[in-house]
């Protein structure tokens, strides 16, 4: 297949690419040229997706059998694509978030349960709606956390600053949360199993790791993973006032999505455990990005500290 990406050059799509063209597709990357392609010589369109008018130019007179939108957050970032390819394509696949299921008591969250009207992943959910009914083969992809190598979201990386720099972890209530990391190369073989499969048309998939981790576990394993100690320490967060600071990286809540739905129909189950994804994560992105000596600001770890 020919194959349109939008993005293609941070995290999920370098991961997607790559497995695209292993696969033997034709990958095509639409972006604005300011990081180079995962793949040498791969052909990239040069281009802003929220100029409207540069979209149409650049865009209109290519075919493709299937696109990828990566990085739409909103119903306006998706939808001119959508009117572009719209009788031109066998799929249209997008990437949404685990993060638009409305907070529940009963978990694991289910392709079919409700959405929280007012998340900050609305913008996303507003968009497969209107996939719903846009008349265009589409699937929609909900992961939870993502990790692994290329992660601009710091999230293994919060554990790693603080476990190799012997500070300790500081984890809000408890640390008996249950969350759900997916790797992002799980995530891009997902993606990349839905394309020629006509029952995954109209659908949408959570995608994850198969197992939960409380918050515990979760810098046990980062510790592990980096060969070091961890010591834990425990703070409620309602004491503080942290403004728009970012004291912890996940939501302290129970997170945690099924994934038997993929599993099942589209023939995909995770290559990666926790901790060897961790190992890849700190081995060939942490460490090989000189991270571990680099400078960090652990002023609101050091805000927390001076009061527990």
């Amino acid at each position: 297949m020919r194959v349109l990406i939008m993005g293609g050059t941070r995290f999920i799509g370098v991961s997607l690419t790559k497995m695209l063209v292993n696969q033997g597709h034709e990958v095509v990357l639409f972006n604005r040229g300011n990081k180079p392609a995962p793949i040498e010589g791969i052909e990239q369109i040069k281009g802003d997706r929220q100029d409207l008018s540069q979209l149409k130019e650049t865009l209109s007179s290519e075919d493709f059998d299937a696109v990828f939108d990566n990085n739409g957050r909103e119903l306006s970032d998706t939808q001119p694509l959508v009117e572009l390819f719209k009788d031109k394509i066998q799929h249209f696949v997008y990437v949404s978030s685990a993060g638009v299921y409305l907070k529940t008591e009963q978990l694991p969250h289910f392709e079919c349960d409700a959405v929280d009207p007012n998340s900050r992943h609305k913008g996303k959910h507003e968009t497969e709606a209107y996939l719903a009914n846009a008349g265009i083969p589409w699937t929609s992809i909900r992961p939870t956390y993502i990790y692994g190598p290329g992660n601009y979201n710091d999230l293994e990386a919060w554990f790693f600053d603080r476990i190799v720099r012997d500070r300790p972890i500081l984890i809000p209530s408890n640390g008996c949360h249950l969350t759900q990391f997916g790797h992002v190369e799980d995530l891009a073989a997902a993606m990349a199993a839905v394309l020629g499969n006509e029952t995954a048309i109209g659908q949408i998939y959570n995608i994850s790791g198969d197992r939960f981790v409380t918050f515990n576990g979760l810098a046990q394993l980062c510790a592990e993973a980096a060969g070091k100690e961890v010591k834990i320490k425990y703070y409620d967060p309602k004491q503080f006032n942290f403004g728009k600071r970012k004291a912890f990286p996940m939501r302290v809540q129970h997170f945690f999505a099924d994934i038997n739905k993929a599993k099942t129909e589209l023939n995909w189950s995770p290559k990666f455990d926790l901790l060897s994804g961790l190992k890849d994560s700190f081995t060939n992105d942490y460490l090989a990005k000189g991270r571990d000596k680099i400078e960090v600001d652990f002023s609101t770890d050091d805000e927390i500290l001076s009061q527990i």
